[in-house]
This record gives structure tokens, sequence and C-alpha cells, in this order.
């Protein structure tokens, strides 16, 4: 008779509408009974529209309907909320304090090196009046979704995406909030979406310390926090401060990146350190954390950025931060 784990197996083929996402990496399935060549198999209804339900019940009927010794398949579809099928092995904070350091883009990069080394990943832009993560991607499509959940946007890596921009009319109209309301809509991005099963959630945090990070670390279980500083004196008296608050909240911090520390001109094999003396080391110290290492001020990243290409950046400085992640950031362990 055919098992469990082969139905599940046969089920990775069955991908929800305009997501690009299995039922099973989004944690959809609730149960599988198999008795007499019958299989029962029940899915959660969350974020799916009934003409989404009507093609996943087809699309799961076929394909396990091919499995060996299968008969007859049954599918029931049942309600749930989106928070009862995330399930996040680990939750990574990148905060700044200050504002125009480059936090977004570490937060991104962070993302990227994390998928390539065969990690589900997902993106929390909780940046809600500055959000940069879908035009880096070169995302636009709004989330899909229903009235009992929003699913995330997937990019072309496979890494998901929620963010304020690809829910506004256009992407340059201005989020004019007060704090109250940001915090309730990033409780919304953590509670109402359709994460699933991931490995890490990366948060990309606003600048400061004040409503919407307080309510990053008081309501999501972070694993822990990617400090991000530039060289300048200025930032660094700045990021002590968001140090100091991830120090206050009991949180872990996993290590310091320090970006924009140089600029390096090929055609003369020189580094110029445009904002000065690297600080990274110091404030690593601060941080009593691990220092994660420099990422330069890199044209070629920029250009990326502005294409929406994101995913396809390499450099030298890029691949040692990858391996300083892997070292730095909690392990994944076991099945889920």
């Amino acid at each position: 008779m055919t098992t469990k784990e082969q139905i599940e197996q046969a089920l990775i083929e069955v991908l929800v509408p305009g997501v690009g996402r299995s039922i099973v990496q989004l944690n959809m399935i609730r149960g599988i009974e198999a008795i007499d060549n019958v299989v029962k198999i029940t899915l959660a209804d969350t974020a799916l529209s009934p003409g989404s339900q009507d093609w996943v019940r087809t699309k799961t009927k076929a394909v396990v309907e091919g499995l060996p010794e299968v008969n007859k398949v049954e599918v029931e579809f049942i309600e749930h909320k989106p928070r009862e099928l995330n399930q996040i092995k680990h939750v990574i904070a990148v905060m700044s304090g200050k504002g125009g350091v480059g936090k977004s883009l570490i937060a991104s990069l962070t993302a990227v090196a994390l998928n390539r080394q065969g990690n589900e990943v997902g993106i929390l832009d909780a940046d809600l009046t500055g959000p940069s993560i879908p035009k880096m991607f070169g995302i636009s499509t709004r989330p899909g979704g229903s009235d009992t959940g929003i699913l995330p946007v997937i990019s072309r890596s496979g890494i998901e995406i929620i963010s304020i921009n690809l829910l506004l009319p256009q992407e340059d109209d201005a989020v004019i909030w007060r704090g109250p309301l940001i915090s309730k809509a990033i409780t919304q991005f953590w509670e109402e979406v359709v994460w699933g099963r991931l490995d890490y959630l990366v948060v990309d945090l606003p600048p400061g310390t004040a409503d919407a990070s307080l309510t990053v670390m008081q309501t999501l279980p972070i694993s822990g926090v990617i400090i991000v500083s530039t060289p300048q004196d200025l930032t660094a008296m700045v990021v002590r401060k968001a140090v100091n608050m991830v120090q206050k909240m009991g949180k872990a911090i996993l290590g310091v990146v320090e970006n924009m520390s140089y600029l390096y001109i090929p055609e003369i094999d020189k580094r110029i350190e445009l904002f000065g003396k690297s600080k990274g080391e110091e404030m690593a110290r601060v941080a009593n954390a691990p220092f994660l290492g420099q990422l330069p001020i890199d044209p070629e990243l920029a250009r990326l950025c502005d294409e929406g290409t994101i995913e396809s950046y390499s450099s030298d400085a890029f691949v040692a931060l990858s391996q300083a992640f892997v070292q730095a950031l909690p392990k994944t362990k076991g099945e889920w």
C-alpha cells in the first residue's frame, strides 16, 4: 500500500495558483489517511479562493491517483488561520538604528545567501514607510489570497516576500501612518500571511528604536539580530542605540556587518575609504558579537538593485559574507 510519505512527496507537485509554492511548502496538508486503497486528504482552505480550491482539489486527486494501489482519492478543505500553518524555524531581524546605511540591502543579501545554501527563505519588509525590498527583487505583483489569509509573492529564486509596497495602488504612494497603525500592519504580516514552512524569515526593520522595531522584538520569536553599520562616526553613535535596544530586549546579536566600507578601484588596485577608517571591529566589540565582514561600495550591486536583479549578484566580498552567515546564524535541524 502507498505510504503517507509517498503521498506527501507526490503532493509537492501541487502548486498553489499565483504563488508557485506547493501545498507541502505552504504546510496546507492537515491530514492524510490511506485505508483499503482509498486515500483521504484534508487541506487547509487558508487564503484560497473558491476557484483556487477547485484547482488544488483537482490537481491533488490527479497526482495521488497516479500512485500505485490507489483506487480513489477524497479531498476535503477545512478552515485554518494562517499562523496555524506557519512553521518558521528561525526569524532573523536586520537592524541599524540609522537610516541610509544599506540595511534593506543587507537584509536582501542575507536572504539571497541563505537561499543559495538550499534553505527555504522569506523576507518580511517591516520598513513600512520606506519599503525598498520589492524594487531590489524586481517584484510588482500584488499578493494573492482571500478573506482568510494573504499569500506572499515569490521572487525569481523562490524567496517569499511581503511588503506594504506590494499592496499600494502605486509604488511611490506614501504611507502616512502613526505608530500604532504601523505596528498593527507588521503584526498582520506576521500572523495573516501564509508563510508555510521556512528555514529562515528575514525581517527588514526600519531605522530607529521606536514602535516598529519594538513590535517586531515583542511580537515575533526573534532568533537573533544582524546589526548593520558604516564607517562614519555619526553612524557608529546611532547604531550603538540599536545595540542597546536589542540587549535590553534580551535578544541575541548574531553579528555586525559594515556596509560601504570602501571603494575598490581595479585599474590601480587600490581601496579608497570614502567614509573613513573601518569601525566594524569596534562595533562588534560594542555588540559583543562577531564581526561578519565588510561590503564595499559596488557600482555593479547598485546597478542590479536598480534593475531588480539583486539575486544574480556575486562578488568575493559577498561570498566571504555568505560564509560568515553560515557560521553565525542558527542552524536548521531535522525534518518538519
